[in-house]
């Protein structure tokens, strides 16, 4: 029987709703990459300078930490996780690098926002089958995207559903002009470090724009996000972690999923002689991991995390790469304290190839 437009259109519909609530159910039992397992201490730090900066995305927050010297030719960026929320970075609310750095007379910049960005520049707002999201809040939760699945968001409102995320041009041009302007920051030899999805974005930023980052940092990133089953892994990573349609960042064959690579990104990294810190752990748990459900999503996030890191260290030595400094600790799971160390490890070769 031949079903007429409306018939076939309402049909599929169903369809789709089965499919995203079947999804969310699965999403509800195993939570991906999705950048942070530790509870959030929402630790404000009245340190912190609120810059705000209208870029093509609106008016979008970071928080900046002075170098305790004054200076202003030493700078690094710190991303974020999936998980980012739109009040406070995670490196604030879960960390205390910050006072660190600043002692290092490092000033610190930490992005808010980008959920499930990756930090690049997406081809269009984040839809499922062409639907428009539906109600919720314009700007996202504050909170409420941090923790648990987000497999019932994905006809919700939120950051990069109703305009396109542009982080890439963000962190590469908008936000270091304005840093430039406001505060007379340097805006070549900075640093750019993060976790997870920051992880990966740190290095891809550091292979496209070798004039603005000297120094790039990766703990437990996904360094080789075209292997087999790492798409999809991330589709669901980023339905988990807000609701997002990886299809609206690039297509599967779309050479930006091969620029947003650091895998396919080597050779451009030793190229630029980007000093580099990659790291990722065990996935075996430190005392100071509890037997939690997330410690054990933490353990095998982490796992998957080394398994990327290796293949991105085999690829740089086949290319005879020697500006990277590789750690991989013992003990480890995906999660803050494990990135908060990380961190304070990499301080001094940071503060080394910077400014």
């Amino acid at each position: 029987m031949r079903l007429s437009p409306a018939t076939f259109a309402a049909r599929s519909r169903r369809r789709f709703w089965l499919a995203t609530a079947t999804l969310a159910v699965m999403i509800q039992a195993v939570s991906l990459i999705s950048g942070g397992a530790s509870t959030a201490r929402a630790a404000f730090d009245p340190a912190g300078l609120d810059i705000w900066v209208q870029s093509s995305m609106g008016a979008i927050k970071s928080r900046v930490f002075r170098a305790a010297d004054g200076n202003t030719s030493r700078v690094v960026y710190a991303l974020d996780g999936m998980r980012a929320r739109e009040d406070l970075s995670g490196w604030e609310i879960d960390t205390d690098i910050a006072r660190e750095f600043t002692k290092w007379n490092i000033n610190v910049v930490m992005p808010v926002g980008g959920q499930s960005s990756f930090y690049t520049d997406w081809n269009a707002p984040s839809t499922f089958a062409g639907i428009p999201p539906g109600s919720g809040s314009a700007n996202g939760s504050s909170s409420g995207s941090a923790s648990g699945s987000g497999g019932l968001q994905v006809m919700s409102a939120g950051p990069g559903k109703s305009y396109t995320y542009k982080w890439e041009t963000f962190l590469a041009r908008e936000l270091p002009a304005a840093l430039r302007d406001q505060l007379g920051f340097a805006t070549q030899r900075n640093g750019v470090f993060g976790l997870s999805m920051g992880g990966s974005a740190a290095l891809t930023l550091a292979a496209q724009y070798p004039d603005r980052f000297s120094f790039a940092g990766s703990y437990s990133g996904y360094l080789n996000i075209s292997a087999p089953g790492m798409r999809e892994a991330i589709r669901v990573a980023m339905i988990d972690a807000g609701g997002y349609n990886v299809d609206s960042m690039a297509a599967p064959w779309d050479p930006k999923w091969l620029r947003i690579d650091p895998f396919v990104a080597a050779p451009r990294l030793i190229a630029n002689n980007t000093r580099l810190w990659v790291s990722a752990a065990s996935g075996l748990p430190t005392a100071t991991d509890g037997p939690t459900v997330g410690t054990v999503n933490g353990m095998a996030l982490e796992a998957l995390a080394l398994v990327n890191t290796r293949a991105f260290q085999v690829r740089m030595a086949t290319l005879g790469a020697g500006n990277v400094h590789y750690d991989f600790p013992g003990h480890g799971i995906h999660a803050w304290n494990n990135w908060a160390d990380q961190a304070l490890r990499m301080l001094p070769d940071l503060s080394a190839n910077i400014g």
